[in-house]
């Protein structure tokens, strides 16, 4: 019998990412019995900056960069969210990743908003003085919304430590003194946080802990796929396999292994740092991207980009688990068929907001110039995760939706209650 293809992602299938958050939100506030007040506001983002700023290259030419920065709502507090360097990055994603963390914030009960910000650029084919350049200039074009009680930027795909070092060097020497909260996920020397690097994988872990436990699966026998070897998903591989699971599947930007006996996960970080990537991994076959997310297994985490699961090949999804590992990893047809299929989701908005947790910490610590070690780091994180997944299972529970939809009412509703408190002025 032939074997069937795997459904790649294509342009065709994703629509505009901020329309989907758009209808979300209006789907949820029905659900949750929230005013048009919040809704209203909540489909729309509150400030955006959209910037075109000259760099000069190694060679000597001189390029013309467009960057965002998107502050979507910031009633519970200053606007937080990450910094993507992509060459496919536009203002609508930029919008939606903005609405996810306002949402992201209010799901694990932080006093921020949601904010994000992209520079359309490939990261990958520069060089490290042509990165710094390009940096120092796209925080001096966006400098004017920016500041440790306003936004606070951090890592994102395609930046990095480096990065909001030469951001937050950048914002200091405009500002004269030097202002370790502007960013987190800084270098340690700079006021970074312990345990900040691994926290998003870390998080994912956490939540996928939490997650077997709720659904009885034994994870020292569980066998899981991970799409993406950036920080987070390596970062959930070696945690995941130290506490028993069994990696069948990993993938990068250019492909992925597979072995149903499980992959020597070691070996394979290894060879992605002396090749470059995951494929002709040893005692591994090569597979797709498309392919991974179509194992058998009991938990797959994208850790990717976004849209990767789509109404095309959401039907052949087979993990019994899912943990967003990315940021809209799913679109919301997809979410309809996996719910409908009764895979159990933890929603990007809970899986992999421990980046955000423990960037809070780490902006805490910066603003009391006093820092904790990395167990009391984990441990904090850990409570936080632990008391959002449950809180999330509660409402799932009590109204009878999916997680990702309770993850949303539950983060709609604290939103709408902050706003009544609020009120508008003038």
């Amino acid at each position: 019998m032939a074997k069937k293809q795997p459904v790649e992602v294509t342009r065709s299938d994703i629509s505009n990412p901020f329309v989907e958050i758009q209808e979300q939100i209006d789907a949820i506030c029905e659900k949750a019995n929230v005013g048009d007040t919040c809704r209203l506001r909540l489909r729309e983002c509150e400030r955006e900056l959209i910037v075109h700023f000259p760099v000069k290259m190694d060679d000597g030419k001189i390029y013309v960069f467009t960057g965002y920065r998107i502050q979507h709502n910031d009633t519970r507090g200053p606007a937080k969210g990450g910094i993507r360097y992509h060459p496919e990055v536009t203002l609508d994603e930029t919008r939606a990743l903005a609405a996810l963390m306002t949402l992201k914030a209010a799901v694990v009960n932080l006093p921020y908003g949601g904010a994000k910000g992209a520079v359309a650029c490939n990261p990958k084919i520069m060089s490290r003085d042509e990165l710094e350049r390009l940096t120092r200039r796209y925080a001096s074009e966006i400098a004017l919304l920016i500041g440790p009680e306003i936004d606070i930027p951090a890592p994102d795909v395609g930046t990095n430590p480096q990065v909001m070092a030469w951001i937050m060097d950048t914002y200091s020497m405009n500002k004269g003194y030097s202002v370790l909260g502007v960013v987190t996920g800084k270098p340690i020397e700079l006021g970074g946080s312990r345990g900040r690097f691994e926290a998003t994988g870390r998080g994912c872990m956490i939540s996928a802990q939490l997650a077997s436990k709720h659904l009885g699966i034994p994870l020292n026998t569980a066998r899981v796929a991970v799409q993406g070897f950036g920080n987070v998903g390596a970062t959930a591989v070696k945690l995941l396999a130290q506490i028993g699971c069994q990696i069948i599947g990993i993938s990068d930007s250019k492909g992925g292994i597979f072995n149903p006996n499980g992959l020597d996960v070691p070996k394979v970080v290894r060879h992605k740092k002396e090749t470059g990537s995951v494929i002709d991994s040893k005692d591994a076959e090569n597979i797709t991207n498309a392919e991974l997310l179509e194992l058998d297994c009991d938990i797959l985490i994208p850790a990717a980009l976004e849209n990767q699961i789509h109404q095309r090949n959401a039907p052949s999804v087979k993990a019994r688990m899912i943990v967003e590992g990315a940021n809209g990893p799913t679109t919301y047809e997809a979410a309809k068929i996996l719910s409908d299929k009764r895979i159990f989701v933890v929603p990007d908005i809970l899986a992999n907001a421990g980046g955000l947790v423990v960037s809070y910490f780490e902006w805490v610590q910066d603003l009391q110039s006093f820092f904790w070690s990395e167990e009391e780091v984990n441990n904090q994180l850990r409570r936080v995760l632990d008391n959002a997944f449950h809180e999330v299972l509660e409402m799932s529970q009590r109204y009878k939706v999916d997680m990702r939809d309770a993850a949303y009412m539950l983060a709609i509703k604290r939103i709408a209650d902050t706003m009544h408190a609020r009120g508008i002025f003038p």
